[in-house]
């Protein structure tokens, strides 16, 4: 990607997951033909995902555009999902350029000016309007111990049978955590499970909460509840116990899920008003224009840390708002 300076955009998305994309077919059908953006590949949060993942959601609360999602059983896959959308991004002719980095924006004369980063260097590109749908994937929330950036250790759930009789220890108690370890016990993997507090929380999916439960009271799984990592080494996890006092696990992987969070330092150097407690964007909720004229946001990152309450299926309809009066 070369220097850009020249060139100038009616309308720029950030972000080519499922919300950024439906906004893009919003725009279409406004008669607007933006340029959708993102740092990975189409749908990059889903190809994180693990490789035999199914959706919780139906297939038809995923779709967007009106495109209809057809699937071999009653819950997609993540191959079905990564299958479906490049379909939609092929079936709109949406013009997505990927692998490349948004480093911020600032307000130029009566336009936007966009930075971004390639591997072919940086370029700016001027807009009217920018929307941003970058989510949170990207960015997970850290530990902040020792070790935590050992090759070893990693923030992201793979997949089970490569771990077939290695010690693995996961870290979190929600339901990737609660998932990972059930999965990495029924491929043969040693699992320990270390959750900072003493109980699984009421959102873990009703049909995985009694089966950990189950599988730990078996002793098929180590549990160390009410444990909190202190630091992470090349062949074990040290964990300090809720009565003092520390423990050490064997790990040959460790997978820290403890969630993630959107880049509000990138939403700050934009110019946007966060929040200090919540993180929640300055928005108007009818057109969800930030308080930087011209730059909107849509998705989960609307909700600022409180991601959680925003997914595809009411994320998807936000371009209606920004581009329904347009």
């Amino acid at each position: 990607m070369t220097d850009d300076m020249g060139q100038r955009e009616s309308t720029i998305i950030i972000g080519a997951g499922p919300i950024g994309l439906a906004c893009a077919i919003s725009a279409k059908r406004c008669g607007i033909d933006p340029l959708v953006v993102d740092a990975g590949a189409i749908v990059n949060s889903i190809t994180g995902y693990p490789t035999a993942m199914v959706f919780f959601t139906t297939p038809e609360l995923l779709e967007i555009g009106g495109h209809p999602f057809v699937c071999a059983g009653q819950k997609p896959t993540r191959e079905e999902a990564l299958k479906y959308y490049r379909g939609v991004v092929r079936s709109e002719s949406l013009r997505v350029r990927t692998h490349t980095r948004f480093t911020g924006a600032s307000r130029d004369g009566d336009g936007i000016r966009c930075e971004f980063r390639s591997e072919s260097g940086p370029a700016t590109i001027a807009c009217d309007r920018l929307v941003l749908a970058t989510g949170y994937y990207d960015h997970p929330n850290l530990l902040g111990v020792p070790g935590e950036d050992l090759p070893h250790v990693t923030h992201y759930y793979d997949e089970g049978h490569l771990h077939y009789r290695r010690h693995a220890v996961v870290v979190g108690g929600r339901n990737s955590a609660v998932e990972a370890a059930l999965d990495l016990f029924r491929s043969g993997a040693k699992t320990t499970l270390v959750y900072r507090r003493t109980m699984f929380p009421p959102s873990v999916k009703y049909w995985m909460k009694p089966d950990i439960e189950n599988r730990i009271k078996a002793g098929e799984i180590t549990a160390k509840l009410g444990c909190q990592v202190s630091s992470i080494a090349p062949r074990h996890v040290t964990v300090r116990r809720p009565g003092g006092g520390e423990e050490t696990l064997r790990a040959d992987r460790v997978f820290l899920l403890t969630g993630y969070h959107p880049d509000q330092e990138l939403f700050m150097r934009v110019g946007i008003t966060l929040e200090p407690d919540t993180g929640r964007p300055a928005i108007n909720p009818e057109t969800l224009e930030t308080n930087v004229p011209g730059v909107y946001m849509a998705g989960s990152i609307t909700r600022g840390l409180a991601v959680s309450q925003i997914f595809i299926e009411n994320g998807r309809f936000d371009g209606e708002k920004i581009f329904g009066a347009h």
